[in-house]
């Protein structure tokens, strides 16, 4: 296969609001040793990308700068020693960077073959919320079946998927969102209470729900704003998975004391700094826990809506307005 010298991608004239973004021409990337490089069809619009685009959310030394932490398309080129694909084959991968393009280098480890009967918008949409919820809610809070879960932002790419994996492996779901419409469409996804945070306290449904006990486990992306609420909202024993700041990253009064009382766990991650031995274990736990139920029809990602790549600030702009549900996806070629 013949490349091109050039590919469109989308550069920042500087940091700021989603005007900033440009369509540019520039080299091709060359995958390095373990890394694959792909043909984009299609990239998950994320948060992280947009504070990225703030000036919030750097990306490492050695990742692209270019924005975009999902993609799904077809590989063109391999890296040395990669040897669990070949050219041709079609995959989903976490990028650490330079999703927003027509081409991307991948690691190898972080990619997945499309489940059965994916294009490759749905494809596009997996790798960062299915990565994200599973590490978080799995892996470090431990969620098990029969266990109670409130996930904060349920309407979102993270909160849909989250929802959705909580169910199958057995565990009762609580939420929260933003407007009767949202929390219906949580509910129609297998949540068994949602609660319009706008006016309900989440705090008194949760225990009204379990009968004062709590629940084991609060996904939260809120941070500062709901960290006391979401103390008391635990069960003993509970934990609570931190992944975004939504609500601010700095508390200025908390009461600690449950934390003792009730021999809670307070954990926390971001996906982009962990080694790649993380995240290939990340992986191989969704192709052989969660890949078969994509496939089975079980769990599925939830798209708002799908916007040509050149309408790249309107994505981001749709992102900021907080009016979707589930996400969002960029068609590349």
């Amino acid at each position: 296969m013949t490349l091109p010298a050039t590919m469109r991608h989308v550069d920042l004239l500087n940091h700021g609001g989603p005007e900033v973004m440009r369509l540019v021409e520039g080299p091709l990337p060359v995958p390095r040793l373990g890394e694959v490089l792909v043909k984009v069809e299609a990239a998950g619009v994320n948060r992280p990308d947009v504070a990225q685009r703030q000036g919030a959310y750097p990306p490492p030394k050695d990742a692209s700068p270019i924005l975009g932490l999902e993609i799904a398309g077809e590989i063109v080129a391999l890296g040395e020693g990669v040897t669990d694909f070949e050219i041709g084959d079609r995959i989903c991968a976490l990028a650490n960077g330079g999703g927003y393009a027509e081409y991307c280098t991948v690691p190898a480890t972080q990619a997945l073959p499309f489940p059965k009967g994916y294009d490759a918008v749905k494809a596009a949409a997996l790798p960062e919320t299915f990565f994200t919820v599973w590490a978080n809610l799995f892996q470090m809070a431990g969620l098990t079946e029969g266990e109670t879960v409130l996930i904060h932002g349920g309407s979102s790419g993270i909160g849909t998927t989250a929802i959705q994996l909580a169910k199958a492996f057995g565990a009762k779901v609580y939420t929260t969102a933003g407007s009767a419409e949202k929390c219906a469409a949580c509910m129609d996804l297998g949540a068994v209470r949602a609660i319009n945070y706008k006016a309900e306290d989440f705090v008194e449904i949760v225990k009204e729900e379990t009968q004062g006990r709590g629940v084991d486990v609060v996904l939260d992306m809120i941070g500062a704003a709901y960290f006391d609420r979401n103390l008391q909202a635990l069960a003993k024993d509970g934990c609570l998975s931190i992944i975004a700041f939504l609500g601010g990253s700095t508390v200025e009064k908390a009461n600690l004391a449950p934390i003792m009382v009730k021999r809670l766990t307070v954990t926390g991650s971001t996906m982009r700094p962990r080694t790649a031995e993380e995240k290939r274990a990340i992986r191989d736990d969704l192709m052989t826990q969660v890949w078969p139920r994509l496939e089975r029809g079980e769990v599925a990602p939830v798209i708002h809506a799908v916007l040509p790549f050149d309408e790249v600030v309107e994505a981001h702009r749709l992102m900021e307005s907080s009016e979707h549900i589930g996400k969002i996806v960029l068609r590349v070629s």
